[in-house]
């Protein structure tokens, strides 16, 4: 069995790549060579910065008991190289996803993997999880005919979920984010789909007047519908204060560790708006009697398909590159929307 390259991180902002041996593959396993790996900007860069909590059980086996050192990632494409005995040999050369953490090679159950449509490049099937979250958000938002809708934050989970939003009759979608490359990520889809999207300074009152549209539309009557995507915890009150009376903020981002003071008095006390807690572990109980992980699955390969978001990917580097890519992450973030590694040695 070849040997595996897997990176760990090992302190904040320190990380490195072990090399160890597969073990012999089990009747029911198979030999995945990774392809590509694509970084969370969000949940990854907690786990860089030693910003993450020690949760016991986050409803889900990638974020429960984290500690140094840590083998952290969870979108692994790659094609089956070798199987089991038992395993039928329509899997073999099959390419695959995997909620795995950043490796060259893994030995694993078919039951654990996802088979990729034929229709996506392995540098699509790379978003999957962000994909799959960005359709849970939507369900959990539930979006209704005529809304004003609003998303603050356009990393790669807001773009999705703009994109997805994009295809509502909406009255009006507005997003917004602090870098100029991800603002300009949906340009082309702006002037199609009439998204608006504002840099944060926009949304202050002296400059309210100076926004355009359905834009300065939305800000003076409060938004029916929020998605707080910013992983920054402040934003929550930027959240609350452009929601319309009884409307609805939905929290996507995992703000870890990160604290800040969140303002509930005042307006807040009579305005009925609800706080929504999205995470993409579990489906909503509303939901569940009808809907499961393998139909959500189902919708988020469809999107993919209808999206095309490799188009964001804005750099590539080697698993042995890994520390210049967290640094760039970690130091220069307005440069990046997604980063992926690549494995050379696969195809």
């Amino acid at each position: 069995m070849p040997k595996t390259h897997t990176l760990f991180f090992t302190a904040p902002k320190k990380v490195e790549i072990r090399e160890t041996s597969l073990p012999a593959l089990k009747d029911d396993e198979v030999l995945v060579n990774t392809i590509c790996s694509a970084i969370s900007a969000g949940t990854e860069m907690l786990v860089y910065r030693g910003e993450f909590p020690h949760l016991a059980n986050s409803h889900d086996s990638v974020s429960s008991d984290l500690n140094y050192p840590l083998a952290y990632g969870y979108a692994c494409v790659g094609k089956v190289m070798d199987i089991g005995k038992s395993v039928n040999s329509a899997w073999l050369n099959r390419l695959v996803f995997s909620f795995r953490p950043h490796s060259s090679h893994f030995v694993i159950k078919i039951e654990s993997l996802i088979l990729i449509p034929d229709s996506l490049t392995p540098e699509t099937a790379c978003f999957l999880p962000n994909i799959e979250t960005a359709v849970n958000l939507v369900q959990d938002g539930a979006p209704i005919v005529g809304e004003r809708v609003l998303v603050l934050g356009q990393g790669v989970v807001g773009l999705l979920t703009a994109s997805l939003l994009s295809e509502f009759p909406l009255e009006s979608l507005v997003t917004v984010d602090h870098y100029e490359l991800r603002r300009n990520a949906l340009k082309v889809e702006s002037q199609r789909l009439k998204i608006k999207s504002l840099p944060p300074y926009d949304l202050q009152p002296l400059t309210l007047r100076q926004a355009q549209g359905n834009a300065f539309d939305l800000l003076q009557s409060g938004a029916d519908l929020t998605f707080e995507l910013s992983g920054s915890p402040s934003a929550l009150n930027d959240a609350i204060a452009l929601t319309a009376f009884s409307g609805r903020v939905v929290i996507g981002s995992w703000y870890g560790q990160k604290r800040a003071e969140i303002d509930l008095g005042g307006a807040f006390h009579r305005s009925r708006i609800k706080l929504i807690s999205s995470q993409v572990s579990t489906i909503s109980p509303e939901l569940s009697g009808r809907w499961d992980k393998s139909r959500r699955f189902d919708v988020a390969w469809k999107a993919l398909e209808r999206i095309k978001p490799e188009k964001w990917i804005t750099h590539r580097f080697a698993l042995s590159d890994a520390e210049k890519a967290y640094r760039l992450l970690d130091e220069n973030p307005q440069e990046t929307i997604q980063i992926i590694f690549e494995y050379k040695n696969v195809l």
